[in-house]
């Protein structure tokens, strides 16, 4: 049994609180969380991962549970979110590193695989589109302009903070109720509490709020170099298949797993399955560079 410990690590000018598991010095992974999760997004994964020879470090991003809370919205800029993860990968002496990231985790390792692929081995994507897939899907297809109707309820100022907070943060507590299974009273007690940390609620929505401000580049003019595997929950109801499709088309070396039975939380829903493919992946050897090839491929559930 790998057991996980808890520290806190200056990073970018700011606290993050981090898990830890593993041997320093074997391979470095970063497990991601989404809204409105946080680091025990990846209870169950974080040992695993570790077992198999990786330093896993699975964080509270900014603004989450114990981290710190920038009250800026430019602060939650997605240059700024990735500039975390650089600046832990320095602090745990890593050049290079792996990313599993799960919705805005899946959308920060997407930007690090974008702005710093010298610095990533592989990605690891799970129900998240690269960003700037996501905003023009937002303003160009109507089917999800309506599944995103929450983030642009998010940009407004206090109202959603009044909504989510409202009945013990119940419409929260209802989006993880999605998940096949639920969630149990214990673990949505332990989820109350981090969204009850001072400035937390405030915090996540910043997120949105960075990212409907952020100019973005058009997705036509990106190319993603570093390999990367799609995993996509296709009863996802905030995010279109055609999202992932489009994404996986930026990568010069992308693989997707379809699983048509889960959901958006589909790390929950299919641990055993996530687990597998994701460590095939990521324990693969990379390419030569001879001998390296333009992979576009998807494999059913």
């Amino acid at each position: 049994m790998t057991d996980t410990r808890f520290a806190r690590v200056k990073t970018n000018g700011i606290t993050l609180h981090v898990a830890e598991a593993g041997r320093p010095g074997d391979p470095l992974l970063f497990l991601l969380h989404g809204f409105p999760e946080y680091w025990e997004a990846w209870r169950g994964y974080i040992e695993a991962f570790a077992a198999a020879g990786f330093h896993v470090i699975a964080p509270d991003q900014r603004g989450y549970n114990h981290s710190d809370k920038p009250a800026d919205i430019g602060a939650y800029d997605l240059d700024q979110l990735a500039a975390d993860i650089l600046g832990l990968a320095d602090h745990f002496r890593a050049r290079t590193f792996s990313i599993v990231g799960h919705d805005w985790g899946g959308a920060v390792g997407w930007w690090l695989a974008t702005r710093h692929p010298g610095r990533i081995e592989r990605a690891a994507i799970l129900n998240a589109a690269h960003p700037s897939v996501w905003r023009e899907a937002m303003q160009e297809n109507r089917a999800q302009r309506r599944k995103s109707f929450y983030v642009r309820l998010f940009r407004l100022p206090w109202l959603p903070e009044l909504l989510l907070r409202r009945n013990r943060y119940a419409a929260l507590a209802q989006s993880l109720g999605e998940r096949h299974g639920g969630v149990g009273a214990a673990e949505l007690d332990r989820y109350r509490a981090a969204w009850a940390q001072p400035g937390a609620l405030t915090a996540m929505l910043n997120w949105y709020r960075a990212f409907l401000r952020k100019d973005l580049p058009f997705s036509a003019v990106l190319r993603i170099a570093p390999p990367v595997l799609l995993i996509w929950g296709e009863k996802d109801r905030y995010g279109l298949r055609e999202l992932a499709e489009a994404s996986l088309r930026l990568c010069a070396e992308g693989t997707a797993r379809y699983l048509p039975d889960a959901t958006h939380w589909v790390q929950h829903e299919k641990p055993e399955q996530c687990q597998a493919a994701m460590l095939d992946f990521l324990k693969a050897s990379p390419p030569s560079t001879a001998n390296a090839v333009l992979t576009r491929r998807s494999s059913p559930g």
